[in-house]
């Protein structure tokens, strides 16, 4: 069986299972399934400069970019539509209530589109911004509702939990211990969690123990998918015994891919998500990266879940992120490094793949998110 019948096979299999069961109502059809449609009438939905909080890790166009046709493609689901986002509409269903995005830099990506796609509409004295550690807190007034991102970049605790200096050599998680962040969360209205990318790492070490006495811990290695799916009991043990069903809403993003090779899409070509301005045309496309061991892990995990009384819904952005070659900021983006001459000769080699610019695919992410959230 070739790869591309697996990953097929696969996703036909999954949409049966949790993606499907999880997210279907209050919708007939399934969202999810679709392709990406040119549309600069109704697109994007927000100028960066409307956007006074804007991150610039994602300000592609503030950074130079000047083809600017990523912000203009449409979600077209198969069988339905899309419901146009309506930033009045959500802010009213928000009033009173907390949303948290719970992650990586993925979800910082996500959060920092949804503080874009409301804020345009907020009069300048009734919105603002508080920072506190790895919490982030933007606030609308007038319906005392918050917007917030929480950084856990593996949702329980690591060595990789500070914010602004996460880059260690050798990271490490510490197994069944969570209490330190969910408690910045466990009040929320609605969660919104999201890790990936960083159980990639092969070196990534599971500890048993304490960090206080790190040597006294018991190191396992249990392969990428093993070391995630420890992590992944860790966050749903805290979920089964604290959080109020009847309040809380769950969500959790599947794989968000990155497009380090273009030898994936286009035959015999070097280089990256650099220079690229179209999506991926090719039906079904999934690249090597995206591993669908870690997707059976999650839907695994959720299933349980549900079975323990705990709602958790796979908003299942994988496949239509995947077709997104063109829409990741590669050059056009601060730089928190100083570049060397070699990196300044080849773009390439610095190009960031991984997060997505703003205007752009997140924003979709929000909307299918935005779908699916209750009143």
């Amino acid at each position: 069986m070739s790869r591309s019948t697996t990953v097929q096979s696969y996703k036909e299999t999954t949409m049966k299972g949790a993606y499907s069961e999880s997210i279907t109502p209050p919708w007939s059809c399934d969202l999810f399934s679709g392709k990406w449609v040119y549309d600069n009438s109704t697109n994007p939905l927000y100028s960066w400069k409307q956007c006074s909080l804007m991150n610039d890790w994602f300000t592609c166009e503030k950074f130079g970019r000047k083809d600017l046709k990523y912000q203009n493609w449409r979600w077209q689901p198969d069988q339905c539509d899309l419901p146009r986002f309506k930033a009045k509409a959500f802010l009213e269903r928000l009033r009173g209530k907390r949303m948290v995005y719970v992650g990586d830099s993925m979800t910082t990506n996500q959060w920092a589109s949804m503080v874009c796609m409301v804020e345009s509409i907020i009069p300048s004295d009734l919105k603002s911004m508080h920072f506190n550690g790895s919490l982030i807190i933007f606030k609308a007034s007038e319906f005392n509702a918050t917007i917030e991102r929480y950084w856990a970049p593996l949702l329980v605790e690591s060595n990789s939990d500070n914010p602004e200096h996460h880059r260690v050599p050798h990271r490490i998680v510490r197994a069944g211990a969570i209490e330190k962040h969910a408690m910045h969360w466990s009040d929320a209205d609605i969660l919104v969690f999201g890790s990936y990318l960083w159980w990639k790492e092969p070196k990534l070490e599971i500890l048993w123990g304490s960090f206080v006495r790190p040597n006294d811990g018991i190191y396992k290695d249990l392969g990428m998918v093993g070391k995630f799916e420890v992590g992944l009991k860790t966050w749903s043990d805290w979920l089964e015994n604290h959080i109020n069903r009847t309040k809380t809403q769950l969500f959790f993003n599947s794989i968000t891919p990155v497009h380090e090779r273009a030898g994936e899409w286009a035959k015999n070509k070097e280089g990256n998500c650099y220079n690229e301005t179209e999506p991926i045309l090719q039906e079904h496309y999934w690249g090597q990266w995206t591993s669908t061991d870690f997707m059976k892990a999650l839907e695994r995990r959720v299933n349980e879940l549900k079975v323990r009384g705990v709602d958790v819904k796979i908003m299942n952005i994988t496949q239509l992120t995947e077709y997104r070659k063109d829409a990741h900021p590669s050059v056009y983006k601060k730089k928190w490094d100083t570049l060397i001459p070699d990196q300044i000769s080849d773009p390439v080699s610095y190009s960031d793949c991984h997060h997505w610019c703003l205007p752009g695919v997140p924003d979709t992410w929000n909307e299918l998110l935005d779908a699916y959230i209750l009143p």
